[in-house]
Formats: C-alpha cells, structure tokens, sequence
C-alpha cells in the first residue's frame, strides 16, 4: 500500500513538473520578466517534445550565432511548404520580437502555441497553417536590463535592446535586406510558405489613450489599393469588432494624436514606406498587419490583448480563408495583366496621408507637459480622460508619379544588387544578344547625400528625368520584368528617385559619379517602355 502511494505521489509530482513546464517565464513570475532566448527554446522543447502537431526550422542565424526558431504548427503536418500546393489552408504567420525591448507579442505567441496545441481547436487547424517566430531579434533579446525602455509599465525585471548584433533596426531592412534575420525572413518565409497574412508585434510610444491594444494594415501606395481597401475597409474593421465581442479586449487602430495636446486634431498612422516589414509586405501582394500593444497599460494587460489580437485574427483567417484568397489572386491577376490591358501603372514617388472614409472613435487620455533637459518639453499622461471620433490618416495617395515600365534593364553586375533581387524573389533574366534598344534614361542633374548616418547609410537624394534614348545593350545586360508576382517590388528597388530603393541606400553609388570631374554617369537601369518582351532568359538561381 505504502509502495503504491509512493508511485502515485511521484506521477503526481510529474504532472506538476510538467505543467510548470508549460508556463512562460511571464506566467511564472506573474507577468514581472520575460524570457531569454534559452527560455524560449526550453518552453518550445516541451512543446515538440510532447505534440505532434509542432515542427521548428532554422529561420536564420544571427551575427552572434543564435539559430532563430520558426515553428509550424498544423494538422496534418506539411513536410515542406510543396505539400501546401494543392492543400486548401491558408498560412499566417505571426513574427513577434523585431525590436526586443517591445516583449508582449513573444510572451503571447508562446501562449497561443500552447492552448492551440492542448485545446485543438477545430476550426483552425482545419482551415489554417500556423507559422511563428517568437524571438526574432534573438541577439537583441538577450541584452535584457531594466534600464531599457523605462518609460516602458514592465517587466519589472527588464527587457532586451531595439537593435540586432549589427546595431541594425530590423523594422527598417526589409528592402535592403542588410541582416541575417531579414534576409531569413523574406528568403524563408515570404519565399518558401508565402503566407497569406502576417503579423508583427510591437509595443507603442506616443499617445495616451485606453485601449491596451492597437494595430494597423499595410498602407504603401505603391501596394495594390484594393487589397489595402480590402484590409482597411473588411478585415481590420471584423477584427476590431470580434476583438472586443468574443474577447472582451479594448482596441483601436494605431496612430497617435497628430496634436498630441489636442486630441481633437485626429489620429495618424504615419511611416507608410517599405522598409517596415508591414509595408514591404503589401508590395508583395500579401496582406501585413502591425501589432501595437499600448505601452501605459501593464506587462500583463499587454500580453493578454495581444494574445487575444492574433486569436482574433486566427479566427478570422479561418473562417474567410476563401475571401483572403481571392482577394490576393485578384491583385496576382492585374499585376499580369498590367500591359496585356494596355493600361501601365504608376508608380508613386511622393505620397501623402489622408483621411480613411470612415472616422475613428479613441478613448483618449489628455497629456501635459513637463521641462525636459535644456528647455526641452516632455509630455506626460494627465487623469483627464474624453473620447473623440476624429479622422484617421491611413490612406497614402500619390501627389507625384512616373509610369512603370515594361522591364528594367541593369547594366552593371554588381553583386549587392543581384544578391539583393535574389533574396526577395524577384525573377531575373538576361539578354540573350546584343541588342539595340528604345529606352528611357535616367539622367542626373543633383545628387545629395544626408547629413547624418542613418542605419549605416548616407542616404541619396537625387534630381534628374528620364530622357528617351536608343541604347545599345550587350547580351547579359539583366532584365527584370514588371508584371511579374513581385512587379510592384521592383519597381520600388529600381525607381531612382524612390524613397527605399537601390540608389536610396547607397547600393549604385559607385557607378554614378566619376573620379574626376563634375558630371554623372548615367543611372544604370534603364526603363523599357515598349511591351514587346526582348530575348531574354532566365539567370540561374543557385
């Protein structure tokens, strides 16, 4: 009898061990730290050691040579994303802890990981193929110190740093794609399982308000409208709405106040350009979702709601996956049709926000101000609270343009670039023979660079027009097409008065002006306005 009592206890003590196991490092500390790298991996090693229904694959290694988990979670269980070829789910991705002093979305998804597993929701696994990478900014994360981000209400024990290894803003690579984690991310994941819908998770700084949880679609104009109007006007509204319904967690869409001491000014989601991995996402054809967590409310409130957000989100991805995917073969359509219409877009070089058709309802907190250091005026959360319906500035229109070619011809063959077009995807060809083409050049009156370094980068500014010319082009000049898949994409990196392309972050910069003298070359892409396809073929891709 005694012998079996011992037994019993011991299997008790087990399932206890085993539970505890299953717990974050939040949720064992009542919510005053969160995990390290190791914790992450441990808690997740519990995950594969006890379902099946779990996979992980090396997203990237970081410069400090962490390997960076993704995991796959689904029933059935896809060998490789080519399983997924005739499998009617759609993938979502959740990537959480870019900038890793901004913690609440690495601590929910590890959650959300958990209950998916144990509780096997129907509905879900069914309809949707689930990918997470919890700890993005691995190297970041293990800098973990209450002297981050103070303004920040917990953990109490600290957080990580906003750059990678590098020093590098993750949230502003993803068009140079200069990071091992970017890299992984667009080469790995947007590549590979092409997911129908991502979301990045932060943590806001700005404005004061009630709502513990915030989030925005992508917004660059150079994205197809009608899927932006798609996740402005049908999705984000039905997500916003079960959010509170089922889950009973304030939200809004993000923004700031554009006074902030005058909440009745509106209410302004601003940064629309593509290096944010939200946007750069839109040009994909895909639908991007950022995730802001209200950085007043406490550690726990923040993880909670967005842990709740991307459930919302996993509910509605399931039960409109057809919707989602037709919407995005819609937008796949008229990028190929772009010059079978006779109809060539435009491209956006200047662009401003507007207001959405519909204004926005925030539970505000007025603010004052406080002497800063050197006269400089900070601002503080007053107790006076006063909700306002206020515009919302989220639509980006063009104010200025240039057409989009049929192609893009590269002259040169420099190995950032090429690298660069490789990584996102983009279909290179080149030319089979030395052609005599009519084309326009880009040519170049004015060519400044910034003052201050910005992410490694003396960022170009540049003036000039393009000139119609008759060039002649040696077989092997490169020649990218834009009404390929990613088009829209191109176009950005090529546009040399882009705002987040080629010539913007210094990639050509050595063909542009000469040792001596003070003229400039030629920009070294050319336009090929004429929709004849020239003999080309495609590079290799090993």
């Amino acid at each position: 009898m005694q012998q079996r009592f011992i037994v019993l206890i011991s299997i008790l003590l087990g399932f206890s061990s085993i539970q505890a196991q299953l717990l974050t490092t939040a949720e064992k500390s009542d919510y005053a730290s969160t995990s390290t790298f190791e914790d992450v991996m441990n808690f997740t090693q519990t995950l594969l050691d006890q379902y099946d229904l779990i996979r992980m694959e090396t997203l990237a290694t970081s410069v400090e040579g962490r390997n960076i988990p993704l995991f796959i979670v689904a029933d059935p269980m896809p060998a490789s994303p080519e399983d997924l070829k005739d499998d009617d789910r759609i993938v979502v991705y959740f990537q959480a802890n870019i900038h890793a002093g901004e913690v609440e979305g690495k601590e929910a998804t590890q959650m959300l990981m958990r209950d998916l597993l144990k509780d096997h929701p129907r509905d879900i696994f069914r309809n949707v193929v689930l990918l997470v990478c919890p700890i993005f900014n691995a190297d970041g994360n293990e800098k973990i110190s209450p002297k981050n981000r103070t303004n920040q209400n917990g953990p109490v024990n600290g957080v990580g740093l906003r750059h990678n290894g590098q020093y590098l803003d993750l949230n502003r690579d993803a068009m140079k794609l200069e990071s091992p984690e970017m890299r992984g991310v667009v080469e790995n994941i947007f590549n590979r399982w092409d997911p129908a819908i991502t979301v990045d998770c932060h943590t806001t700084n700005g404005s004061y308000h009630e709502e513990p949880v915030t989030f925005v679609w992508m917004m660059n104009p150079n994205g197809d409208r009608n899927l932006i109007n798609f996740a402005r006007d049908e999705m984000m509204p039905a997500v916003h709405e079960n959010l509170l319904k089922d889950y009973n967690v304030e939200n809004v869409f993000y923004g700031e106040f554009i006074n902030r001491m005058n909440p009745d000014s509106g209410w302004i989601s601003y940064a629309p350009e593509p290096r944010y991995m939200v946007n750069y996402i839109g040009l994909r054809n895909r639908i991007g979702i950022l995730n802001e967590n209200y950085v007043y409310a406490d550690f726990k409130t923040r993880v909670n709601g967005c842990y709740y957000l991307l459930k919302t989100i996993l509910d509605y991805s399931a039960s409109k996956k057809q919707l989602i995917k037709q919407t995005i073969s819609s937008a796949e359509r008229r990028l190929d049709n772009r010059y079978k219409l006779g109809r060539p877009d435009v491209f956006a070089l200047e662009y401003e926000g507007v207001a959405t058709p519909e204004k926005i309802t925030i539970k505000a907190i007025e603010a004052d101000t406080i002497p800063g250091v050197k006269g400089y005026w900070r601002y503080k959360q007053s107790d006076r609270k006063r909700t306002v319906t206020v515009d919302y500035i989220a639509d980006y229109y063009a104010t200025e343009t240039t057409t989009i070619p049929f192609a893009y011809l590269l002259t040169v063959p420099e190995p950032m670039v090429l690298e660069n077009l490789k990584s996102h995807g983009i279909q290179v060809e080149k030319l089979d023979q030395q052609m005599n083409l009519p084309v326009e050049r880009f040519e170049i009156s004015d060519l400044k660079a910034s003052e201050r370094l910005f992410q490694g980068h003396y960022q170009n500014k540049v003036e000039g027009s393009y000139v119609a010319d008759t060039v002649s082009f040696d077989a092997g000049t490169y020649v990218v097409y834009t009404s390929q898949n990613l088009g829209n994409l191109a176009a950005y990196l090529f546009e040399p008065q882009s705002d987040d392309g080629y010539l913007k972050w210094n990639f050509l910069d050595r063909y542009l002006v000469p040792q001596w003298g003070r003229y400039y070359y030629p920009y070294p892409v050319y336009r090929l306005m004429n929709v004849t396809p020239v003999p080309s073929s495609p590079i290799s891709k090993d």
